[in-house]
């Protein structure tokens, strides 16, 4: 007969999973960290050696979030995905750099040639805008198609990637390109006389439905629009998340003009004039970057409990982080540590150009880079 002992007095106790919250602190430390010293480095207003904000800083910033969308998103890192890290990252980071800066210089010196509305030299930047501003419909449509379509038809047709990602591209250009020809362009083209809506409403508008795309798509795990059929019927998921974007996008838009006129004040209001109605899309970029975030980060917690307080916990947390970023962002980092111009009132800044950079290095670092040299931080469990 043998002596057992008790295993908490001969062995060493277990060791615990690492917290979710510390990975994902430690993701936003770094985050944070490269994106200030390649703002200083790129954009700032008073300590970078080059003279790019906002214009053509914002632009080529756009244009790599694209970028970033079209082979992560739609062809899921094809190609980039035989890579080990930290080589998988660089390749990443040095693909999107030149292609937004390519871009960007085409548009501006090619085209602009051309067209005055694309001219580098046209008043205030608006040159370099007037490309970027495709990009606007392109996060919604893009995103909208792998978030809330997942990839259908084409994964239905038997296709992989990175041929689904390129036929996705492909053919979403088509309603892109008309959303921009109609909605964007004329906002800002130094010929059009009478546009459907001004470029405020139409940045406010659109980007409150690029919010619903990516709340219901990616925070909500595509609810409400998989009650409409899920697998087994996608073609009715595609044709509610579509309709369903646009209704619930303007009434995030709606809802939001009266918020951010709560936010920045009375004073600020009215010195913005028409010009608040712009402002839903600042809102909205800081609650992009936290779903963002929370996704790919935090783990898209809590996960544990049943789908509606999952859900509804995940909205409510992103959203009220989202608020108090906007107003840590105008009331104090745009001026204090981002140096950036008076645009009304006491407020300063553009939340679209740093809040979308901070978008970029999340999914630069922690999607492209998977987070390199804190994976031995990530937990192990996803239940939470």
């Amino acid at each position: 007969m043998t002596a057992t002992l008790s295993p908490s007095s001969t062995s060493a106790p277990p060791k615990r999973s690492p917290s979710w919250a510390v990975f994902g602190l430690a993701n936003l430390a770094v985050v944070t960290a490269v994106a200030l010293a390649t703002w200083y480095l790129l954009a700032d207003p008073q300590i970078s050696p080059w003279n790019f904000y906002p214009l053509p800083f914002n632009a080529a910033l756009f244009w790599a979030i694209l970028f970033v969308v079209f082979i992560g998103f739609n062809c899921e890192f094809a190609g980039f995905d035989r890579l080990s890290q930290p080589t998988r990252g660089i390749a990443i980071l040095g693909t999107t750099a030149v292609f937004a800066v390519a871009v960007t210089w085409v548009l501006a010196n090619g085209l602009g040639r051309l067209f005055p509305d694309f001219a580098a030299d046209r008043a205030d930047g608006l040159g370099y805008f007037a490309g970027a501003l495709f990009v606007l419909f392109g996060f919604g449509t893009w995103v909208m198609a792998v978030l809330n379509w997942k990839h259908w038809p084409w994964t239905a047709l038997g296709l992989r990637q990175s041929l689904v990602g390129l036929c996705e591209i492909a053919f979403i250009a088509v309603p892109t390109l008309a959303l921009y020809l109609v909605l964007g362009l004329p906002s800002v083209s130094l010929s059009a006389t009478d546009p459907l809506m001004s470029v405020d409403t139409v940045l406010g508008w659109f980007y409150s439905i690029v919010v619903s795309v990516i709340l219901t798509g990616q925070t909500l795990d595509n609810w409400p629009w998989r009650i409409f059929g899920g697998e087994r019927n996608p073609r009715a998921v595609v044709l509610a998340s579509t309709v369903g974007n646009v209704v619930l996008g303007t009434a995030i838009y709606f809802v939001m003009v009266p918020l951010v006129e709560i936010l920045v004040g009375s004073v600020a209001t009215t010195e913005l004039g028409d010009a608040i109605h712009q402002f839903p899309a600042q809102l909205g970029v800081c609650w992009a970057f936290w779903m963002i975030f929370w996704a790919n980060a935090f783990g898209n917690r809590p996960t544990r409990f049943g789908d509606g307080r999952n859900l509804l916990l995940r909205a409510a947390l992103t959203f009220g982080l989202a608020v108090v970023t906007f107003l840590v962002y105008y009331r104090f980092a745009a001026e204090h540590i981002l140096h950036e111009p008076v645009v009304a009132g006491d407020l300063r800044g553009n939340a679209l150009g740093f809040l979308d950079w901070l978008v970029l290095w999340t999914l630069l670092y922690v999607v492209g880079f998977q987070s390199f040299g804190l994976r031995r931080w990530a937990p192990s469990v996803a239940g939470s």
